[in-house]
């Protein structure tokens, strides 16, 4: 190697690409470890979630090599890798889990409890994730390789479909994992919140369970055309505040069957005004009694650019009564990746998901990365997909 290069988050607004080390055969403490890879890294995708770190709206120091959102190449192997071999392409959850704790055994790998110290659960490039380097890079290093990794069948296969592969390690089953606890099936009647990538990963979703109608509810209109040309149905929410009323003159009736948050903390109001618990209330608002709301959108422990001293803790004002008494159920939390992309891997592979189309994928270089966040912050509708040594773009 010797010529690895990585996206830096350098403080609130600015991100540089830098010459970074060669990834090691280290954990993030130092400590030699048998069980990891080092991958060329053939895809890595640019995420909301890196966004809010960007924004300056996490507890995240400068000098985060960002990217958790990644797909490569396997160049090297540790001595303990038994099931892996150089040249494997592989696509990675964005958990850094072990395999072997109490939650991991249970599947939820979103909260493992080995690699990191501060807190369950672990993610490359990301803040209070356990220091784990992140995949806007090169190269990078993935421990417990053999538990991690996603081996693609066929080189070729794979490399035919990269585009759509590279939505495997956090948005397409960060948005099934919303829809499924959302308990989106057969006939359901559903509303997304938010129609950037996860959200459109979350209407697709939903649409391969069975969904007969799935809403997308945005201000952004450019966002919203491009729901609607991949066949979903947008809600404008700049029309109005009444999101009951807007989703009755689609399904005749203020309520559905299933609701899937895909805003996050960030949230804004009609007014234009942040108001980090709107989708929230919202959601158990049109609901309907004994309903379900997944929730992959991302709410943080710490906000420093909270709008009060209540949500800079994490602390949102929700009408908790109204979905206790309607008998909601809320699921929130970290995806747990392995639980879903295999069969999502098999669903692109086999013609049944056309998910770079659905979230719009635009191929950019790494060194292209700084610019790609400043036009995906500003609402384009588009997912960014780095491509650090062109293969994505040579493949296609």
């Amino acid at each position: 190697m010797g010529d690895n290069r990585g996206l830096v988050y350098l403080g609130p607004g600015k991100v540089e690409v830098q010459n970074i080390d060669d990834p090691k055969f280290e954990d993030p403490h130092g400590r030699k470890i048998d069980h990891g890879v080092i991958l060329k890294v053939v895809s890595t995708n640019i995420c909301g979630s890196d966004q809010h770190m960007v924004r300056g709206r996490t507890t995240a120091q400068p000098g985060l090599v960002l990217g958790h959102e990644i797909t490569g190449e396997v160049i090297e192997t540790g001595s303990d890798v038994e099931l892996l071999r150089k040249g494997d392409i592989v696509s990675v959850p964005f958990n850094v889990a072990c395999g072997r704790c109490r939650t991991c055994k249970s599947g939820d790998t979103g909260v493992c409890l080995h690699v990191n110290d501060a807190r369950a659960g672990g993610a490359y490039g990301y803040v209070d994730m356990g220091g784990w380097i992140g995949g806007q890079a090169r190269y990078v290093m993935v421990p417990y390789a053999d538990f991690n990794l996603l081996k693609f069948p066929d080189r070729d296969q794979a490399m035919a479909k990269i585009r759509d592969l590279t939505m495997l390690s956090d948005i397409l089953p960060t948005g099934f994992h919303g829809a499924v606890r959302a308990g989106v099936g057969v006939g359901s009647v559903v509303y997304v919140a938010g129609a950037g990538p996860v959200g459109m990963a979350a209407a697709a979703s939903s649409r391969i369970l069975g969904a007969a109608v799935t809403m997308i509810g945005d201000f952004n209109k450019e966002r919203l055309a491009h729901a609607s040309k991949m066949g979903f149905t947008p809600i404008d929410l700049g029309k109005h505040d009444r999101l009951g009323e807007m989703i009755a003159e689609v399904v005749g009736a203020p309520e559905v069957d299933a609701a899937i948050d895909a805003v996050g903390f960030e949230a804004r109001g009609h007014s234009g005004a942040e108001q980090p618990a709107i989708v929230l209330n919202q959601m158990m608002e049109i609901t309907r009694a004994a309903g379900s709301i997944g929730i992959p959108g991302l709410y943080v422990t710490e906000d420093p650019g909270g709008v009060d001293p209540a949500a800079q803790k994490g602390s949102l004002s929700l009408r908790l009564g109204l979905g206790w008494a309607k008998a909601q159920s809320f699921h929130t939390g970290q995806t747990p990746v392995i639980r879903y992309n295999r069969q999502l891997m098999m669903a692109i592979l086999h013609g049944r998901l056309n998910i770079a189309e659905i979230v719009n994928a635009k191929v950019i270089s790494l060194e292209d990365a700084p610019k790609g966040y400043e036009t995906f912050d500003q609402g384009a509708a588009a997912k960014f997909v780095l491509d650090p040594h062109g293969i994505v773009s040579k493949a296609a």
